[in-house]
């Protein structure tokens, strides 16, 4: 066999893999602001992640903690929750977002919602230098989750519209994290 032949291989093979890096690597931005619920995304100084996300039933012992003070949801709507954790890991005071909007396939965008509940989601507060959100040993925390929650009200439609996009506000833009609904 000739050397030539026993490097075709070889050639070949480096060039299907020197193809699919740049075929991979098309479109490719470094600053890229969309993810899926469970990984984190960096805005700005803080990093959040939505942890799990999923509809809330208000005769449920669990949910009922997280939707505390909210009325019965209208007819053919439900309450939704996104539980997120948020971590500061540089030497400053950070502010956290202060609203944050679901957008669904057809553009539809619901904001979350106010809550009293212990679990939620402290939108628009400071978080200390190396703090997190949840803060550490919180209700929110130490529950069954282990995340703060955003609540939103979406109409029974909205599950039928997916992906369900929650939108995080940033200084270099939103974040936008599809839900695994």
């Amino acid at each position: 066999m000739t050397p030539i032949r026993r490097l075709a291989p070889l050639l070949a093979a480096l060039a299907l893999a020197v193809a699919a890096l740049g075929i991979s690597a098309c479109g490719h931005d470094s600053d890229h602001k969309e993810v899926v619920e469970g990984e984190p995304v960096e805005l700005g100084d803080l990093t959040y992640n939505a942890i799990f996300s999923r509809y809330l039933n208000p005769d449920d012992t669990e949910d009922a903690e997280y939707l505390v003070g909210q009325p019965d949801p209208p007819p053919g709507s439900a309450y939704f929750g996104v539980f997120l954790e948020v971590h500061n890991e540089t030497e400053e005071t950070q502010d956290l977002a202060d609203h944050f909007k679901i957008i669904d396939v057809d553009h539809q965008e619901f904001e979350a919602v106010e809550s009293e509940s212990p679990y939620a989601f402290p939108m628009g507060e400071k978080l200390e230098e190396h703090e997190q959100i949840p803060i550490l040993d919180s209700t929110a925390q130490t529950g069954p989750i282990e995340g703060s929650i955003a609540i939103f009200l979406l109409p029974d439609s909205a599950s039928e519209n997916r992906p369900l996009i929650l939108e995080v506000p940033g200084e270099e833009g939103p974040a936008e994290i599809t839900l695994d609904l």
